[in-house]
């Protein structure tokens, strides 16, 4: 007799196109039906890429081929393209692909002060140290940090259609609002103009070919986040926390409006993990131990790694260098490196 857990057990063998995490960890399957010795798998999918459901159906009806005994197997797959969100000044405009970017990712969190931004910085620095050609939108409107961090103050140039080309640093693609105000200027901006500008950073940045586009997001699930979820076709979203409990909290809540929408969460990072001291070698857990983990446990995602407070990593990341830039060898740059191993197969794009 064949049961769902046979199911499930050869359905995790199928890698999401792109990513070395397979389907069920990505919370595609939705159903299974079995009669008799027939197997009906119903999943659901956000994608505006024709090719990543083809490639999905055939990799699942060959893992449940292997069933012993099983007969005919259908898979179905409903394809959920996030809703339609409007533009301020202009007609709704539909989620999908940004012009020549494979994979637009997202890196958020609840709450802030859990080092998003140094994460997506590093990050970043990490995927193009594969090989891989990649682009960081910073689009913390009211906080921009992107500039800082990579040791640029240079306004964008544009195109002469309007388009704006991004500043490129470390090997990166980089555009940022904090590019376009004095350190000491604030950005005010009512709720339709934080739309525009945060499509304008999407669709009018000459970002030319890219492997991957990092989107450093602010914390919380406002304006920003909905405007994102709704008109951009995201690869998926990495969620930033510490180990205390009141950062889990919001983390939470971050990962589970992608959830919503039909996002897949590619796993937690863990930041701010532990201090090591420099003059004893002891570890200090100072936000506490294991909060990162549990939390992953919580959401059924993965724990993609853990970052130490790391005196080095602050100082190069005031030095407007990202550590995995400025020491590829600094135990913090090694741990991007397996994070980015995490998200990535070696064959990715």
């Amino acid at each position: 007799m064949i049961t769902p857990e046979q199911v499930r057990e050869k359905l995790s063998t199928v890698k999401y196109p792109g990513f070395s995490r397979d389907i069920i960890s990505f919370g595609l399957l939705k159903d299974v039906k079995i009669t008799g010795v027939d197997v009906v798998v119903q999943m659901t999918l956000a994608t505006n890429d024709p090719k990543i459901p083809q490639t999905i159906k055939e990799g699942s009806e060959a893992a449940l081929a292997q069933i012993p005994d099983v007969g005919r197997v259908t898979v179905r797959i409903d394809i959920q393209a996030p809703p339609q969100a409007p533009q301020a000044g202009s007609a709704p405009m539909s989620a999908g692909a940004i012009e020549g970017i494979k994979r637009v990712i997202a890196v958020a969190s609840g709450k802030g002060g859990v080092g998003k931004s140094t994460v997506a910085a590093n990050l970043a620095v990490a995927l193009s140290q594969t090989g891989a050609s990649v682009g960081l939108c910073d689009c913390d409107l009211y906080g921009p940090s992107i500039g800082l961090m990579f040791g640029s103050n240079e306004r964008p140039m544009a195109t002469e259609d309007n388009r704006i080309l991004p500043i490129e640093r470390y090997g990166l693609r980089l555009m940022s609002m904090g590019f376009l105000l004095d350190d000491a200027s604030p950005a005010i901006l009512r709720g339709p103009m934080v739309t525009k500008y945060t499509q304008q950073f999407l669709r009018q940045v000459e970002w030319g070919e890219l492997d991957y586009l990092i989107l450093d997001l602010p914390p919380g699930t406002g304006d920003i986040q909905l405007t994102i979820v709704q008109t951009v076709a995201l690869a998926g979203a990495v969620i930033v926390t510490t180990p205390q409990e009141v950062a889990l909290i919001d983390a939470r809540k971050a990962a589970t409006m992608f959830q919503k929408v039909n996002v897949p969460v590619l796993g937690l990072i863990e930041n701010m993990s532990y201090f090591v001291s420099p003059s004893d070698g002891k570890r200090y857990d100072i936000f506490g131990q294991g909060g990162g983990e549990r939390e992953a446990a919580r959401l059924k995602v993965p724990l993609l790694g853990q970052i130490p407070i790391d005196i080095p990593t602050r100082e190069a990341g005031d030095r407007g260098q990202p550590v995995t830039a400025a020491d590829p060898a600094n135990p913090v740059s090694q741990a991007f490196k397996k994070i980015v191993e995490h998200l990535t197969q070696s064959s990715s794009v």
